[in-house]
C-alpha cells in the first residue's frame, strides 16, 4: 500500500515557482469560493505579488451562486481576507431560475461565464482557478467512467483558453494537503461547503472512491501522471491530423465541403480518421460540438459503406450530425451544414 504523500506547505520559492509563468500580466482574476484551495491561491499569489517590482494587479473574485445560504458569509469572508493582502475582491452572483438536473454543470458554466465578465471588465488576460492535483485525479476517474477518449481523459491542461481570456491553474501538480498544510500553518481560515461531500453528485461519489484506488496503487500523483502523458499523445495525435488533412486536401479538396478522396481517407488509421471527421463536422455544423460516440459510429458506416467487396467509387452513404450533412458518393466523402430543420406548420383556422 503507498504512503500517503507528506502534505509539506508551500514555500515562497515554490510560490514564485509555481506563478512564474504570469508575471507580466497585467492584471489576474483570481477565482477564490472561500475553500481552502481556493484561500491558499489568493493568499500565495498575494506573497507572490508582493516580492515583484511590478508585477500584475490581483482581483479576487468570488461567484456565489445562490444555493447555499452560508455562501454570501463565505464571501464575506474572503472579501475581508483580500482587504488585509491588499487585494481588489468583487462577489457575482449567479441569478435566475436554477436547473432541476444538471445542477453542477450548470452551476460551473454561469461561474467560468461570469469570471469571464470580470476578467474583461478588471484588463485581466487570465482566470487564475486552484485545481490540484487531486482534482486532476477525479477529473481523469470521472471522464474514464463517462467513456472519455484520450483527449478527455488528458483531463484539465495548465492554461486553457475560454470566452477571450485564459483559464490558468497554477496548482495542477500540488496536492490538496499541502494546501490546507500551507493555510494551518498560516493561521488563515478557510470554509467547508458540504456539497463536496453530497453524493447527489457524481464527483463527490468518485472522490469517496479515491482512498480505494489510491490502495491499488491508482493514486492522484499516478492518474495526475496519466493525465499528462496522455496530453503528451493527443498532442502528438492532433499534429498527425494536422498533416493528414493537408495531404488529403492536396488530393483535391480545399476543405471537406469540397469532398476528400474517399480511398486516402479510408487508408488512413481510425484515430486519425475519427479526428478529422469530428474537426469538420464540428466546423460544418450548426447544433454544438458533435459527441465522440457518435462520430465514431459514422465511421463504422463509412467503412461499412465503401467495403464489404465494393470499390469505393461505387459505394453511396448520407448521414446528419451535430447540424451537418455527411455524404460519401462517387469516391468522394464532404461535410457541409445540414439545412435549417423544418417548423412544424400551423394549422389554419
Amino acid at each position: 500500500m503507498p504512503k500517503p504523500e507528506d502534505p509539506s506547505i508551500v514555500s515562497a520559492d515554490e510560490a514564485r515557482r509555481l506563478f512564474a509563468d504570469w508575471k507580466a500580466a497585467s492584471a489576474l482574476v483570481l477565482a477564490v469560493s472561500g475553500g481552502p484551495d481556493s484561500v491558499a491561491l489568493m493568499w500565495l499569489a498575494a506573497r507572490w505579488r508582493r516580492g515583484l517590482k511590478n508585477g500584475p494587479r490581483l482581483v479576487a473574485v468570488t461567484v456565489d451562486h445562490g444555493l447555499r445560504r452560508e455562501a454570501a458569509a463565505e464571501a464575506r469572508a474572503v472579501k475581508r481576507l483580500a482587504a488585509s493582502l491588499g487585494l481588489d475582491h468583487r462577489t457575482l452572483r449567479w441569478t435566475g431560475p436554477k436547473p432541476a438536473t444538471g445542477l453542477p454543470a450548470a452551476a460551473r458554466e454561469a461561474r467560468y461565464r461570469l469570471l469571464a465578465r470580470a476578467a474583461r471588465a478588471s484588463g485581466a488576460s487570465h482566470i487564475l482557478t486552484a485545481h490540484t492535483r487531486d482534482d486532476q485525479a477525479e477529473t481523469v476517474v470521472m471522464r474514464l467512467s463517462r467513456g472519455s477518449g484520450i483527449g478527455g481523459l488528458a483531463a484539465m491542461a495548465r492554461q486553457t483558453p475560454r470566452d477571450g481570456v485564459v483559464l490558468a491553474r497554477p496548482f495542477l501538480d500540488v496536492p490538496k494537503a499541502s494546501l490546507v498544510a500551507t493555510l494551518e500553518k498560516a493561521g488563515i481560515p478557510f470554509a467547508d461547503d458540504p456539497t463536496n461531500r453530497d453524493p447527489r453528485f457524481a464527483r463527490p461519489r468518485l472522490r469517496a472512491l479515491m482512498p480505494a484506488l489510491a490502495a491499488e496503487g491508482a493514486d492522484a500523483r499516478s492518474l495526475a501522471r496519466l493525465a499528462v502523458r496522455l496530453a503528451r499523445a493527443n498532442a502528438a495525435l492532433d499534429l498527425m491530423a494536422d498533416g493528414a488533412e493537408r495531404y488529403l486536401a492536396r488530393l483535391g479538396g480545399a476543405d471537406m465541403a469540397a469532398g476528400f478522396d474517399v480511398a486516402a481517407f479510408m487508408a488512413l488509421s481510425d484515430e486519425l480518421r475519427v479526428r478529422l471527421l469530428w474537426r469538420a463536422i464540428d466546423r460544418a455544423g450548426h447544433e454544438g460540438p458533435a459527441e465522440l460516440g457518435k462520430v465514431e459510429a459514422l465511421l463504422q458506416a463509412l467503412d461499412l459503406a465503401a467495403g464489404a467487396g465494393r470499390p469505393a467509387t461505387g459505394a453511396r452513404l448520407k448521414r446528419t450530425l451535430a447540424g451537418a450533412v455527411i455524404s460519401l458518393e462517387r469516391g468522394r466523402l464532404r461535410i457541409a451544414p445540414a439545412p435549417p430543420r423544418r417548423q412544424g406548420r400551423r394549422k389554419t383556422p
